[in-house]
This record gives C-alpha cells, sequence and structure tokens, in this order.
C-alpha cells in the first residue's frame, strides 16, 4: 500500500529480539482500522532472526533503522523520533499490542478536544502468551491538565497509550536517554506541564508482562525517580505543585534510603542522607526514618532479624 507524503501517525517501535512478541506488536498496527500511518521501528542491534522478519516485513508503510546494541530504549525510541513524518506519534513497545480501532478513537477524541495536544487509553494486562491477567487497580480518567494527577500516581499512563503531536513532543524534548529508569513518565511530566491531555476510558492496548520487563535495581530505579523530580522542579511555577512535586521526591528519597539500608549500603546511605538533606522540610518523617534506615544498615543480620520478630511492626 503507498503511504502518503505525511502520514497522519508514526509509530514509534523499538526492537530488541524477542521476535514471537514482536510479530504480535506489528500485527496489531497492520490491524488498526486507520491505515494512514508509518511504522518506524528502531531495531537495537537485534540478531539474525529478527532482522530476517523485520526485513520481510513488505510494506512502504514501514521503515527500519538499524542501530548499534545499546540496551537503552529512549535512545532507541530517541533515533525514530528523528526520522518520523506523522503528524501524531504513537508509542509502541514489541512486548505490547493494540486493539484494531486505537488509533482511530483516540485520534477522534482530540479531535473533539482541540486544545489537548496528547491522549492515552485504559488498558488490559495479559501474559507472554495474550492471556489476560488481573488489573492492577482502576482505570481514572483524568482530563485536561493532569500534571498534579500524573505526580500523585492517580494517572496511570502506559507507554503503549499514548498518541502526541509531534509538534508537542518536540517542544518538551523526546526521551531523555540519561534517565536510566521511568524515561517514559519523564516525558508524560513534560507533556502534562506543557499541555491538556484527554483520557479515552476504554482497554485499547494490551500491556503485556512478562520476567523481562521489570528491574531487579530498586536502587537505579528510585535514582531515577529522584532525577526525574529535580528535572521537573524548575520548570514548575504553581506552589501547590511545587510543593506535592517536592513531597514525592522526599518519598522517593525514603524510598532509596530503605534499599540501601537492606543492601548494608551504610556508605551509600549516608551520602543519600547528605546529598537529599534538603528533603527533610519536605516529609514530616524525613528524618526519623532516614536515621532508622542509617541504624538498620549497621546493624547485623542476626540482631535485626531477632528485632523485627519481636516488633513486627517496626
Amino acid at each position: 500500500m503507498p503511504v502518503s507524503a505525511a502520514p497522519v501517525v508514526s509509530v514509534i517501535l523499538p526492537s530488541f529480539n524477542r521476535p514471537a512478541l514482536l510479530r504480535r506488536a506489528i500485527a496489531s498496527v497492520f490491524a488498526q482500522t486507520l491505515t494512514d500511518w508509518e511504522l518506524v521501528v528502531a531495531d537495537d542491534g537485534s540478531s539474525s532472526e529478527t532482522r530476517t522478519y523485520l526485513v520481510g516485513l513488505a510494506d512502504a508503510r514501514v521503515r527500519i533503522l538499524w542501530l548499534p546494541h545499546t540496551g537503552n530504549p529512549a535512545t532507541a525510541r530517541n533515533a525514530a523520533l528523528a526520522k518520523a513524518r506523522g503528524t501524531y506519534l504513537a508509542f509502541l513497545d514489541s512486548d505490547d499490542a493494540w486493539l484494531p480501532a486505537k488509533l482511530e478513537t483516540q485520534l477522534a477524541a482530540i479531535s473533539a478536544k482541540p486544545t489537548c495536544g496528547w491522549s492515552y487509553t485504559a488498558t488490559e494486562r495479559v501474559d507472554a502468551d495474550g492471556h489476560p491477567i488481573a488489573n492492577g487497580g482502576t482505570f481514572i480518567p483524568h482530563e485536561g491538565a493532569i500534571l498534579e494527577a500524573c505526580l500523585r500516581n492517580s494517572a496511570y499512563i502506559a507507554l503503549p497509550t499514548v498518541l502526541a503531536l509531534r509538534t508537542l513532543v518536540n517542544e518538551v524534548g523526546a526521551f531523555d536517554e540519561k534517565q536510566a529508569f521511568a524515561e517514559d513518565y519523564d516525558l508524560w511530566l513534560r507533556l502534562a506541564a506543557r499541555s491538556p491531555a484527554v483520557p479515552v476510558n476504554q482497554a485499547l492496548t494490551r500491556v503485556c508482562l512478562h520476567g523481562g520487563n521489570y528491574s531487579h535495581d530498586r536502587v537505579g530505579f528510585y535514582r531515577g525517580w529522584i532525577r526525574l523530580y529535580d528535572k521537573l522542579l524548575p520548570t514548575i511555577g504553581d506552589p501547590s505543585t511545587i510543593a506535592l512535586c517536592q513531597r514525592r521526591r522526599a518519598e522517593a528519597v525514603l524510598h532509596l534510603a530503605n534499599q540501601q539500608a537492606e543492601l548494608r549500603q551504610a556508605l551509600e546511605l549516608a551520602r543519600t542522607m547528605f546529598q537529599y538533606r534538603n528533603c527533610a522540610p519536605h516529609h514530616p518523617e524525613w528524618r526519623r526514618e532516614t536515621t532508622r534506615a542509617f541504624i538498620r544498615s549497621l546493624t547485623p543480620s542476626p540482631l535485626l532479624s531477632l528485632y523485627r520478630r519481636l516488633r513486627p511492626d517496626a
């Protein structure tokens, strides 16, 4: 099928191996009721099976970018973004999939709300075989100015649900390649600070949960969130939103301190307490909780286990 000079939607998809899931993801793009799209696949150095499959996609709407392996999804996505030509950008990961009406439904929602530059949908969670699994909570369709809802984590925005104006994404700066964790929410917060959003209260995206899509580096995870809040704070003007962001930053530091205590990283925990001491005014328990974490980091494991048996509420 010939592609238009400027498609309505550019689909951004980074790939690295897992060809079975990738086939399902790309099949869901081809199944869209909206057909005026281009698919820009940024392949992060996959092996021959995945490369053979991608080369065999005989459709003029598909473009493949062959990249050296970095292991950084943000780098791959940004490479695809640089080549995108669509009015809107849609994001899809190689282990997720869309329902057929996803793009058409979101475009209609944005068209009905011309002040909104981006949209997100509810999700259905599935396993690696595509079977539904229990959802983690009720989707709340926050509309309009949703920055505070994002900061409170009451607005759940999965990456493959987002559709955004390409000009808006370019304005806020695409994905931060130095944001090792939560690089998607880093972008959503910047979008929310710049433009109202319109939600679609339909599960038009299937998010796949499997052993390969969760990081066990919890120290790195919380450092990522702290960095995210540090970046966001200078861009906020509203005092109540600033206070909320400072509170969330302090909570992330507490989580980091507790992780360091569990790993007996006393020196690193002491550095955390000193580096982020300005969190104390923004969380009433900050000093007490970080001090307790530091004491735990120095306590021998048998004594700590005994204490927890005697004080299970501690």
